[in-house]
């Protein structure tokens, strides 16, 4: 596996905040980071925000076909009904490059947060079913936005599961999810499992409602 100080990761909706606060993170790991948006200007000038967050220079901003084109690893992190028309228009640029996708496909309503069906299965076989020649896994769904953001928050106490059939992908997007202080990787099963894995982030959501939390998962005995 490529050592992560070589690897250059791109954040697709790098200016919202699961990106922006991953992006965040491992910039201050040491890890060249590129956010995407649909406006270069955009992207730019939240890279300037996290350089200075961060006290680094290793963050720049591109449009979002810039930044798939320019990074080595790419995240997904845009709303779900942009989902699969961003990722058509992107198929070149992320062909051949392992594709992180962290997208929850949910609904709202007056009893709160409920996961919505996807032909595919899941928001990440869809990304896997757009992209034929990319490397796509699934990883960072239930990680609060708040605490990512928060440098004040030294470690961020939880546990990614990381889906995907392909192992040295997998083993790099762990490795991604251990750069961060407090978190930790842990392989959660073949991409066809990701449904319950999305899913879950309702039941999180309803949780950290209920109890004014972020709260995360972890896994025991591993």
């Amino acid at each position: 596996m490529t050592e992560l100080g070589q690897v250059k990761v791109g954040v697709l909706g790098g200016t919202g905040p699961q990106g922006r606060g991953l992006a965040l993170r491992w910039a201050k790991a040491g890890i060249p980071v590129v956010l995407g948006s649909r406006a270069a200007e955009r992207a730019e000038a939240a890279a300037a925000e996290l350089r200075e967050a961060a006290g680094v220079e290793h963050v720049t901003g591109l449009d979002n076909a810039g930044c798939a084109a320019d990074a080595d690893v790419v995240l997904v992190a845009v709303p779900w009904d942009g989902h699969r028309e961003l990722l058509e228009g992107l198929r070149g640029q992320l062909a051949g490059k392992i594709v992180i996708d962290c997208v929850n496909p949910l609904g709202f309503d007056k009893q709160g947060p409920f996961a919505l069906p996807v032909d595919e299965g899941s928001a990440a076989q869809q990304a896997e079913l757009t992209l034929p020649d990319s490397r796509v896994t699934a990883a960072f769904h239930h990680v609060s936005a708040v605490l990512l953001g928060d440098l004040s928050v030294a470690e961020v106490d939880i546990d990614v599961l990381v889906l995907g059939d392909d192992r040295e992908a997998t083993d790099t997007v762990r490795a991604l999810a251990d750069a961060i202080p407090g978190m930790r990787g842990v392989y959660g099963g073949r991409l066809r499992n990701a449904h319950q894995v999305e899913a879950f982030t309702a039941n999180l959501i309803a949780i950290n409602r209920r109890y004014k939390s972020h709260a995360g998962l972890r896994i025991t005995d591993v």
